[in-house]
């Protein structure tokens, strides 16, 4: 069921409106306050304050509350009530969601957003369910390679290289194209390849330019005509607390979360050129992947990445084709 559905037929079935209970809830994310995740959930926040229904939301950033990749559970446990949370990070924990960050999956903002509304996500989200968490707003975006040294545009130019990824499939994609991978959040990437430890990254157009990864590397290659990473990265809730709150306070929260959504998804579409001229202005060399380069990169994640989702993961396949199956 979809979160409107949800939401609707939760509303109908308390319909008894009395007063709200005044409750506080409390957001959790790893970015800064100019990234545009937080300000997703800012306007969430904004637009629930201004409903007058006694709800509050308090958002935390830049891991002040939870570390990056340690807020799903928290968040399953009731330990936080929302989160803006790159879904992949849980990929050990629920390998399913290693298809949401799957090489090559997503053509571009638009296939996004229709996958979003698909059966394929309406499968991610029946399995969020069994963890108590279910989705407010969701929200792709996506990213590039950045390099230390050289360009990245084909898979032969990260052999070698220690290189970050977001999740797993992506790293069993470069470690097929001969890098060694080195696995943390967007969060650390600056401090990583300061120290040499990192040579390139790949991560989103946002993470690129508000952990100011411009002062670091030479290169960049963003998200262009041609886009190989997309990364789904929602607002999710505590879906007991969710049902916990007054009908007036869920109306309020799905109309937020509605408006916040189309924003998000024009933002996402911005971000990838408002990221290329923070590197130009930088003097990073700008790097654009052709469509044949995109091509070189399929076949080895097809031969790496997809290969090994629907070996190990049970009815792996069947999932991977749902999502295929979005035009």
């Amino acid at each position: 069921m979809s979160f409107k559905a949800f939401a609707a037929a939760t509303a109908l079935a308390v319909f008894g409106f009395g007063a709200a209970e005044a409750k506080e809830l409390r957001l959790s994310h790893q970015w800064s306050t100019g990234d545009v995740r937080h300000k997703v959930a800012e306007m969430i926040a904004n637009d629930v304050a201004a409903a007058n229904v006694d709800l509050e939301i308090k958002i935390f950033p830049s891991q002040s509350l939870f570390k990056a990749r340690e807020q799903y559970n928290p968040l399953s446990r009731g330990q936080v009530d929302m989160i803006v949370y790159p879904l992949s990070y849980s990929g050990g924990q629920r390998p399913e969601y290693n298809l949401t960050l799957m090489p090559g999956l997503v053509k571009n903002h638009d296939h996004a957003a229709r996958l979003n509304e698909s059966p394929f996500m309406a499968e991610i989200e029946k399995i969020m369910a069994e963890d108590d968490i279910m989705v407010l707003v969701h929200g792709y975006l996506a990213g590039g390679f950045a390099s230390t040294g050289e360009c990245i545009t084909r898979p032969e130019h990260v052999k070698g290289l220690t290189t970050r990824a977001a999740g797993k499939s992506f790293e069993q994609m470069l470690a097929a194209a001969g890098a060694s991978i080195s696995s943390m959040a967007s969060s650390e990437v600056y401090n990583a390849m300061q120290t040499g430890v990192l040579q390139a990254v790949n991560t989103s157009s946002s993470s690129f330019a508000s952990f100011r990864l411009q002062e670091q590397v030479k290169c960049y290659t963003p998200a262009g005509d041609v886009a190989l990473w997309f990364m789904y990265q929602p607002v999710m809730m505590t879906k007991s607390t969710f049902e916990g709150l007054s009908a007036e306070q869920q109306a309020a929260l799905t109309a937020a979360a509605e408006k916040a959504q189309a924003w998000y998804l024009e933002q996402a579409k911005s971000e990838d050129a408002a990221s290329v001229e923070v590197f130009k202005a930088a003097g990073v060399t700008i790097a654009n992947m052709s469509q044949d380069d995109f091509n070189a990169w399929l076949a080895v994640a097809k031969d790496s990445a997809y290969k090994a989702f629907t070996d190990e993961v049970p009815n792996g396949q069947a999932l991977l084709d749902m999502a295929l199956a979005v035009e």
